[in-house]
């Protein structure tokens, strides 16, 4: 029999007043919580369920099978692990609150921007410093759509496409992220001065990926997608969403970590419209907390996707605002300390507001007997 534990926080307070002190700082971050389920699979299947606060939590651990204690103790710890900074070129990403990474994608079938900044490299650079000035603390860079159906690039084309932009955003300061799944992509992108990767297939699709990032000594974001081959989206047959890919994930990065990548410099994504259908998507965005159980900081790429259009009436792309923003604020309020969005100027307002509420929750203790 294999078994299997999971802590997912389910009770969530605006400070740790709020229950006298019997809460937790989520991931180092503003969020906290007060009520955990503590979560038994075997055989794939939840044989037991508790809840546990803060101050019962060793009791529950307690009683769980010797072949999961210590697995659950390091999930219990890692749900209260502060992050450091990233240190990213000249600028220091803090991981203490949520950070807007903003999308800039060179390619000609982008399904946001219909490859414009592609077509028009100085309309790229305007719009790269736009996003900046907005409040952008890290810029993602894409030459390959990843979108259902697209087709491989072969790298030198996409190598092409990313590095004068790569070139570019490096020259204004900001902090690089390149997005592919290549890594001759990846040792081009880094060698023009980007400052971290974003892998969507979780370092999976390139063999030589992980020992390209491992010697780079770059942070990188493994993102879980179900194919490993050019059609990142095939395969997505779960038995439980959640708990698969948090498995799925800690796979990948049990992998990361082999090839000699510094776990201080992995950030995680549940990737959000990768071979998921709707409900996955969703389950995915309410369990996201649980995530933090890992031990790496999360990132939630939502913006316009498909969850978006699907519950909007089918809104096209470009009207997909209103949902993104929602879905962004969504990830802030689990804690993730990155939401990747195209919208940066709405993104980082909301952060804004959302922040402010969180440092008035924190410093008052109006209800609280002198």
């Amino acid at each position: 029999m294999t078994s299997s534990v999971y802590i997912r926080p389910i009770g969530f307070v605006l400070g740790p007043q709020s229950e006298h002190g019997n809460a937790i700082r989520l991931a180092g971050g503003m969020v906290y919580a007060s009520r955990f389920a503590v979560i038994l699979r075997q055989d794939g299947t939840v044989a037991e369920r508790w809840l546990a606060a803060p101050d019962t939590m060793a009791q529950v651990l307690g009683e769980l099978p010797d072949a999961v204690g210590a697995e659950a103790e390091a999930q219990w710890a890692n749900l209260k692990l502060a992050h450091p900074p990233l240190a990213l070129g000249s600028r220091t990403v803090r991981l203490d609150q949520p950070q807007v990474m903003g999308i800039l994608n060179v390619t000609p079938d982008s399904f946001s921007d219909g490859g414009k900044f592609l077509a028009d490299r100085e309309a790229g650079r305007a719009y790269a410093a736009a996003m900046l000035e907005a409040g952008a603390g890290i810029l993602d860079i894409g030459g390959e759509s990843t979108r259902p159906g697209a087709k491989a690039l072969w790298e030198g084309d996409e190598i092409e496409r990313v590095v004068p932009a790569v070139e570019a955003c490096t020259a204004m300061g900001a902090a690089v992220s390149i997005d592919t799944r290549k890594a001759a992509v990846m040792e081009a992108a880094l060698a023009a001065g980007a400052h971290m990767v974003n892998d969507v297939s979780g370092l999976a699709h390139d063999p030589r990926a992980a020992e390209v990032v491992a010697s780079a000594g770059c942070p990188v974001v493994l993102m879980h997608a179900p194919g490993t081959g050019d059609d990142l989206h095939e395969g997505g047959n779960y038995d439980s969403v959640v708990f698969d890919v948090f498995d799925a994930l800690r796979e990948r990065r049990d992998g990361a970590v082999a090839a000699g990548i510094d776990p201080a410099n992995i950030i995680l994504d549940v990737g959000i419209g990768f071979g998921k259908a709707l409900a996955h998507s969703l389950a995915l965005i309410n369990a996201l907390p649980m995530f933090h159980a890992l031990g790496h900081p999360l990132l939630l790429g939502a913006s316009r996707k498909r969850v978006v259009g699907a519950l909007s009436n089918e809104a096209p792309v470009e009207q997909r605002l209103g949902g993104s923003v929602t879905l962004a604020v969504k990830g802030m309020d689990a804690g993730a300390q990155m939401v990747r969005v195209h919208d940066v100027p709405e993104t980082v307002q909301a952060r804004n507001v959302w922040r402010g509420l969180r440092d008035a929750a924190l410093t008052d203790f109006a209800d609280l007997p002198g």
